[in-house]
């Protein structure tokens, strides 16, 4: 049974065997999970009258079911902010592996490429020195769409992705 399509990132949610989660609370998630930004988790800043709307609950309905899913221990709130977890990612079925996107770029075309390419959904963002210009650090769940737009920039030639499947070291945080 499908729940929830979100495009722009790119999933279907459809709702698992024996999932303890109702309908509309997977749908909740799924509507955080498509409006939310990645720091180190997906974040969403909107106000619960805006969530509400969208979901076409009452704010106080959307308390409710807010509630249970911290409860259940999906969700972190506060005051301005939504943050959903990793078990809200695995409830979803989202991969939370990062990936890096390799780009070369056209030379007389790099500030407008770089100017363009900040706004994309990237954790990182690096220019380097070599056969390639820029490398980007990318959450996998947001792949899709990333290169979705680069492939639209004018003076992009090529990517080349590499989706990480483990951690041999923890980076240092704040090189």
């Amino acid at each position: 049974m499908l729940i929830f399509k979100c495009k722009a990132k790119g999933f279907t949610l459809t709702k698992n065997e024996g999932s303890a989660l109702t309908d509309r609370q997977l749908e909740i998630l799924g509507v955080l999970f498509e409006m939310s930004e990645q720091a180190s988790v997906f974040t969403i800043r909107k106000k619960q009258i805006d969530l509400a709307n969208r979901l076409s609950l009452t704010r106080q309905a959307l308390n409710i079911h807010l509630r249970k899913l911290r409860d259940a221990g999906l969700i972190r709130t506060g005051r301005g902010f939504i943050d959903l977890t990793e078990d809200a990612l695995k409830a979803l079925g989202v991969e939370t592996a990062e990936a890096f996107v390799f780009l070369k770029i056209h030379p007389p075309k790099r500030e407008s490429v770089y100017e363009k390419i900040r706004g994309l959904p990237a954790l990182d963002i690096y220019r380097v020195t070599g056969e390639i210009d820029l490398v980007a650090l990318v959450p996998q769940a947001q792949l899709d769409r990333f290169l979705e737009e680069v492939s639209g920039i004018d003076g992009v030639i090529s990517t080349s992705s590499h989706i990480v499947i483990s951690s041999i070291k923890r980076p240092r945080k704040n090189l």
